[in-house]
């Protein structure tokens, strides 16, 4: 098959373009003829998407908007496989050239401000479906900023995006609760798909499945026998990923599970400042929490912090479309605690590899006793550590290649 591959840019930005890195070699290695179309090759200071030598590809930002368009024409490809374009007159066009098929990373034409959160007066994640009464509600509820032409430019935008959204051939995406709102906005059930989504394994992944460390392995891994227990936060240091929320509910943990907690904060982002001052209070309050700022790790360094941690903790308060961080560290052998919002309850099952948190509204209490669920014995310790090896290893490329092509073939011959 001859498929054209189409983003909103050339570079390794996030976790868009490290999912199409892995696919796109994997397409080409399984016969496919794949080609790569995007509108900007930036920023330049991130590295470029590594395309195959077979791979042809056409940038808007290089070659000017009407040659890229015919050079992908000319091309004559089979199917269109979008992802994210900024430019909804230029998505348009594209749509005109072959069938096509989108992948819902995100609320792409579903909410004003894409987050579909309520922020006042507490956040909690937001059900409406999207259209004109989202207007009524965007200040009072503080879905987005406070500049009127601000909202009324982005309300205009995820309108054309909802119109073209319902012109693609098929839909996937990553969840059951995303293919529940595509389905709300208007998607038809026939051509709304969800599948396992590809997870980067780590190295401590070995070709049998997860790694587990165990309390024998040169004592890297605690079990909770220990007097210390360390969680990690892994992710963009901003206001609805929750890390306030995390460090109100560390003095809590700290007192039900008896020991000394150390929390380590892997990322960077606007609210990181905020947070180490919150951080700072807390531990002049209490004597046994650890907490530390690490900053943005490479791999390497992520998979060792992973690796001798105790559990994983995705405090999002927003819905999350997927959250990547839980399975990564599931590819480890490492549980998560996290609130139940958006499609986090898709990987994450209670008591098999981690603990739901309430989300509507999520508070520290709650994810507080998520985390002592989690670590309150080393025996259910060790039993989630299992499952999250066990639940994360279907996030493979085999599974996602094999239902994804099942979804193009189909297109393709409709």
């Amino acid at each position: 098959m001859r498929i054209a591959i189409l983003n909103w840019s050339g570079r390794k930005v996030g976790g868009i373009e490290t999912y199409l890195s892995a696919l796109i070699p994997a397409l080409v290695n399984a016969g496919h003829e794949v080609g790569f179309f995007c509108e900007v090759d930036q920023p330049v200071e991130r590295d470029q998407i590594s395309l195959p030598p077979a791979v042809q590809s056409w940038c808007v930002s290089t070659l000017g908007k009407g040659p890229a368009l015919q050079a992908l024409r000319d091309w004559q490809p089979d199917l269109l496989y979008t992802h994210k374009l900024e430019n909804p007159e230029l998505e348009a066009e594209t749509l005109t050239i072959a069938r096509a098929v989108f992948f819902a990373h995100d609320y792409h034409g579903m909410c004003i401000s894409g987050t579909k959160t309520h922020q006042f007066p507490r956040a909690r994640p937001c059900d409406r479906k999207f259209g004109a009464a989202c207007l009524l509600h965007y200040f009072p509820q503080r879905c987005g900023g406070l500049n009127p032409i601000t909202m009324m430019q982005l309300y205009s935008l995820q309108t054309r995006r909802t119109e073209l959204l319902c012109r693609y051939d098929a839909v996937v995406t990553h969840s059951d609760y995303m293919r529940g709102e595509l389905i709300k906005h208007g998607v038809s059930p026939e051509r709304a798909y969800s599948f396992p989504f590809l997870v980067e394994a780590q190295r401590c992944r070995t070709s049998a499945g997860a790694h587990v460390p165990s309390s024998d392995q040169n004592g890297a891994h605690r079990t909770g026998k220990e007097s210390q227990v360390q969680l990690v936060f892994s992710g963009r240091m901003e206001q609805l990923k929750g890390g306030h929320i995390l460090l109100e509910a560390m003095p809590e943990v700290q007192r039900a599970l008896a020991k000394k907690v150390r929390v380590v904060f892997a990322g960077d982002g606007r609210k990181r400042g905020a947070w180490e001052e919150q951080a700072g209070r807390l531990l002049r309050q209490h004597g046994e929490l650890e907490i530390e700022f690490v900053g943005w790790l490479d791999s390497a360094r992520l998979e060792l912090l992973l690796d001798q941690s105790d559990l994983m903790v995705a405090p999002s308060l927003w819905p999350e479309p997927f959250g990547l961080a839980g399975p990564e560290a599931g590819l480890c052998g490492l549980p998560a605690a996290a609130f139940a919002v958006g499609g986090i309850p898709g990987w994450l099952e209670d008591g098999v590899n981690g603990y739901l948190a309430p989300g509507d509204p999520p508070t520290a209490k709650g994810l507080a006793e998520a985390i002592i669920h989690c670590l309150k014995s080393p025996e259910t310790h060790a039993h989630l550590r299992r499952g999250a090896a066990r639940l994360a290893a279907q996030y493979n490329m085999e599974n996602h290649l094999t239902n994804l092509m099942s979804v193009l073939d189909r297109v393709r011959r409709a």
